[in-house]
Parts: structure tokens; C-alpha cells; sequence
């Protein structure tokens, strides 16, 4: 009983201060926030601004941001079914580069030869935007929803594949020859030794990876139409509704950075101890 008594009070002096310092970060970001609002009414708040201030931009989507459920058929849905569909291509393009660019990355990473050999046109495929991608895509498959699923694929498989490839190099020696020693199948030194060893570097290029299936999708479907965030931005513009543009905005970073954390949540359970 003394010595559970005496570990209590030092557990909670210990978990006070990071307390304290997660509402100093806090605090700080709201200050941040409420500063960046307030220069920004400032400045959008004359008679020829080309942007309305954040008051007018809350009044002018009210009903969108109370009711984002509506659903009038067609692409005049809220805002809730245009993210939703979103998610959707995203989550089966970054599924498809996930499984191939791991596998890819795999093979590659465990042969020099091969690795040198598509390094370079690895390097050059992976800087080539997003939407240049789209007009081979429509050419090839005729039809929009495979088109912006095609974007997103080929527009996130770098970072993971590239990452795999270099987690799997970077396999200390010990392990090999550990695995020698005790006369491994491939199956089981795959399992034992190098996935493990490589899945912070997988997590790294899918942290990657989820955040450019997200910018990729919003700019298709700026191109492809239909229901989705990206759509209804450029529809938006189209209609002149700045506010509902600036709306649309503000939610896609928000998603983004909730895929984002989504994805470190996940590797921190996958590699306990990691550095955040």
C-alpha cells in the first residue's frame, strides 16, 4: 500500500505538465486563429474588396454549414454527400496505390539491379502533376469515375513505393545474417524480419501518400464534374458564390488534416515507441 501511494502522486506531477504545455498549444492556435480572422475582416472589409470578410462569408453559408444533409438530386446536394463522395474515390485510389506501391516497393528495394534500373523513371513519373495525368486517364478508360480513381492512384504510389523501396534497403546487416544463421525461409523473413524493419518507412510515404490523393481528387474533380468537394468548388466559382468557394476551402483542409492524423494515429499502433 506505501509504495502505491507513493507512485500516484508522482504519476500525476508527471502528467501535469504535459497537460499544461497541450493547453498552451492550444491557446496559442486559437490566438493564432482569431488574429488571422481579424486582419482578414479588416482588410476585406471595403467597398472594393474582392473577397468578403469572415462575417459576411458565415452569413452567406449559414444554411450550408446548419444542413450540410440536404439532398435535392442531382449534384445539388450538401456539403456532407459532396465530401462523402470524395472520400469515397479517395479511399479506393489510395487503397490500390497502398497494396501496389508496398508490394512494388518490396521487390525493388530487395534488388540493386532492379532498383537502379527504375529509379530513374520513378523520379520522373513521380514529379508530373496531378492533372496531367487526367486527360491520358479519360483517353484511356472513357469514363469519369475511373478517370479521377486513375489520378489519384498514380498521383500517391510514389511516395510509397519510393519509401518502401528505401526502407527495405536500409535493413541493418545484423538482421540478414541473423536470418542465416537460423536458416529462415523467405516467407518467414519476410514476416519476422523485413516488414517489420520497413513498416516506418511505409507509414512515412502512406502519411504522404493520403495527402496528395487529397489534393489530387479535389483538382479532377474540378475537371470531371459531378458530385464531389471539388466539383462544387468549381460549380461555386462558376455561380460567383466567393463565400461558398471560401467555405469549401476551409473544410477541405480540415478533412485533410484529419486524414493526415488518421494516418500517423494508425502507424503509431503499428510501430509502438515511434518518434512523432
Amino acid at each position: 500500500m506505501a509504495v502505491s501511494t507513493q507512485r500516484r502522486p508522482h504519476s500525476a506531477a508527471t502528467r501535469m505538465p504535459k497537460l499544461i504545455q497541450q493547453g498552451r498549444k492550444i491557446l496559442t492556435s486559437v490566438a493564432a486563429l482569431l488574429v488571422v480572422l481579424t486582419l482578414w475582416q479588416i482588410i476585406c472589409s471595403g467597398e472594393n474588396s474582392p473577397l468578403p470578410p469572415p462575417t459576411v462569408v458565415l452569413q452567406d453559408t449559414w444554411e450550408l454549414i446548419i444542413n450540410p444533409f440536404f439532398d435535392n438530386g442531382g449534384t445539388d446536394k450538401g456539403l456532407f454527400w459532396q465530401i462523402l463522395e470524395s472520400l469515397k474515390r479517395v479511399a479506393i485510389g489510395f487503397t490500390l496505390s497502398a497494396i501496389v506501391g508496398i508490394a512494388v516497393g518490396v521487390i525493388i528495394g530487395s534488388s540493386p539491379v532492379i532498383y537502379d534500373a527504375l529509379d530513374p523513371i520513378f523520379q520522373v513519373l513521380r514529379t508530373v502533376p496531378p492533372l496531367a495525368w487526367l486527360p491520358i486517364s479519360l483517353a484511356a478508360f472513357q469514363d469519369n469515375e475511373p478517370s479521377a480513381i486513375f489520378v489519384i492512384f498514380i498521383t500517391s504510389i510514389w511516395p510509397i513505393l519510393i519509401n518502401t523501396a528505401v526502407g527495405v534497403q536500409q535493413v541493418p546487416s545484423d538482421y540478414k545474417n541473423v536470418s542465416r544463421v537460423l536458416q529462415l525461409s523467405k516467407l518467414e523473413y519476410f514476416f519476422n524480419i523485413l516488414f517489420p524493419a520497413t513498416v516506418p518507412y511505409i507509414f512515412t510515404g502512406l502519411r504522404i501518400g493520403i495527402g496528395l490523393s487529397w489534393l489530387a481528387i479535389v483538382a479532377a474533380e474540378m475537371l470531371i464534374g459531378g458530385v464531389g468537394i471539388g466539383f462544387f468548388i468549381w460549380d461555386a466559382y462558376n455561380s460567383s458564390l466567393t463565400s461558398e468557394i471560401i467555405l469549401a476551402l476551409v473544410y477541405v483542409g480540415i478533412v485533410g488534416l484529419l486524414l493526415d492524423k488518421l494516418v500517423a494515429w494508425i502507424g503509431r499502433l503499428a510501430v509502438p515507441g515511434s518518434q512523432r
